[in-house]
């Protein structure tokens, strides 16, 4: 049984690897991206596993097309392989909606595809290095992140690998390494008081961070409380929010930010802004980040100061109202992507995420 490695939100922030570091990187993501995949058919990895999620070929196709447009074309200058794809794995162009009706490049294809790609981009790291390390770390995150689209997918259809790890398998033998006994204590009593004060939130300046993880800015912020631990199946159910699957110790996963929210009220408690989830956790005062997503009650914006870089569509295009933040990773997360400033979001509706929530409540004095 796979474990969740602890998140260290410094490991990255170092000097860019050198070319042949970085390839061996890449290959190693790929690595794992395929085995994540090897036991799929070509029919399963071609058609729509569920209606809000694209065909698994489009991620793996898409990730190609993603890397060649930034590691080869505009790091290493090459001319794109294969231009006429651009707008079908484009993902503004080519919507979730319609990539289960239109033709795709088949299985087979989209392997050579990702193989010919990764060649120009060996080529391009020899010629050119990694530069600053941007293109590089943003190639590789993407395909990080898209293989936690695509257990999101596989699980909804029931055919995640057995080798993945569980949040059923919980409090058994197998159990996750580093999660917490919770027990509901979390919704009973256990209450972490952070005191009221400054701190300063965001990314610094070294290293790789994504453009809405800065400019690291001043926050000052009231007393609060916030649980130790995730909402866990047991309270889940035992405190009105329905009936979950999986071990009672697990945190509950799979919840919307507006069932979250509905919880957190029937409990006289809230959802933590996302300025307290990132004081609690740069203080070291949370328990169990890592295992599910975890809803805040902010909508998901630029900070003070944003500027996007090095495109508006990796966030920009997302900021206002229609988008809540989530913080902390899942067990699919790889923890090369996910710190303690990381910002995911999604629509409140959505729940094939791996999400789950902590709570807050004000301090009363």
């Amino acid at each position: 049984m796979a474990t969740i490695a602890p998140r260290d939100p410094i490991a990255h922030h170092r000097r860019p690897p050198g070319p042949e570091e970085a390839l061996a990187a890449l290959n190693s993501v790929r690595a794992r991206t395929f085995a994540l995949v090897a036991h799929l058919s070509e029919d399963q990895l071609s058609r729509a596993l569920s209606p809000i999620m694209s065909p698994l070929v489009w991620d793996l196709a898409h990730v190609a097309a993603y890397e060649d447009l930034w590691l080869a074309h505009r790091h290493g200058g090459l001319e794109l392989l294969r231009p006429d794809l651009a707008e079908l794995y484009d993902a503004f162009e080519t919507p979730r909606s319609v990539r289960g009706e239109i033709e795709l490049l088949d299985p087979a294809q989209a392997r050579v595809y990702l193989s010919e790609v990764r060649q120009r981009s060996a080529l391009a790291l020899s010629r050119q290095g990694v530069g600053d390390g941007t293109i590089y770390e943003l190639v590789l995150r993407h395909e990080l992140q898209h293989t936690e689209t695509m257990r999101q997918t596989m699980a909804l259809a029931g055919l995640l690998p057995t080798s993945e790890p569980s949040l059923e398998a919980l409090g058994g033998k197998d159990a996750i390494a580093g999660t917490p006994k919770a027990d509901g204590r979390a919704e009973t009593g256990e209450w972490v008081d952070v005191p009221a004060g400054y701190f300063e939130m965001g990314a610094g300046t070294d290293g790789f961070a994504y453009d809405n993880e800065r400019p690291r800015h001043t926050v000052q912020l009231p007393a609060f409380q916030i649980a130790l631990f995730p909402v866990t199946n047991a309270s889940w159910g035992q405190l009105g929010g329905g009936a979950p699957s999986g071990h009672p110790e697990a945190p509950v996963c799979h919840v919307s930010w507006f069932e979250a929210e509905a919880f957190a009220k029937t409990l006289g408690a809230r959802l933590p802004t996302e300025a307290e989830w990132e004081k609690a956790a740069s203080l070291g005062l949370l328990a169990g980040i890592g295992h599910v997503w975890e809803w805040t009650s902010s909508h998901f914006d630029g900070y003070p100061g944003f500027v996007a870089h090095p495109y508006r569509e990796y966030s920009e295009v997302f900021f206002g109202k229609d988008y809540r933040v989530l913080r902390g990773g899942s067990w699919a997360t790889d923890p090369h992507v996910a710190s303690i400033t990381f910002r995911n979001w999604d629509l409140p509706i959505r729940s094939q995420i791996f999400a789950g929530l902590r709570l807050a409540r004000d301090v009363i004095r």
